[in-house]
């Protein structure tokens, strides 16, 4: 089963990322300013990861594949990590589909 990981950094945003069952980081959001924005955040990829629609593909500069998740509004709520191969973002993305939904949430904080 996936879970979230909400921490806070030395600057003082807040951030989460979706982990896999095996624990590997399978998507991470950007900086938020207080930690209900970044709960927020969390409920917007349960709710926008069973939806492919909401999937960009993207080639980096150096070739290397990732994909961001958008919300309904086109704002970019989570970024993946980099792949070697299109495939493996597609396993990726699969992943997030079937993680986010029910992933519990862990605070690093605590």
């Amino acid at each position: 089963m996936g879970k979230f990981s909400i921490s806070n950094s030395s600057n003082g945003e807040y951030h989460f990322f979706l982990k896999a069952g095996n624990g590997q980081v399978i998507l991470a959001s950007e900086g938020y300013s207080t930690r209900a924005a970044c709960e927020n955040g969390v409920e917007s990829v349960r709710i926008n990861a069973p939806d492919e629609a909401r999937y960009e593909r993207r080639t980096s500069k150096n070739g290397k594949h990732y994909f961001n998740l958008k919300a309904r509004n086109g704002q970019v709520i989570g970024t993946s990590e980099m792949y070697e191969s299109q495939a493996a973002m597609e396993n990726g993305i699969e992943s997030v589909k079937k993680n986010a939904p029910n992933a519990i949430v862990e605070d690093q904080n605590l």
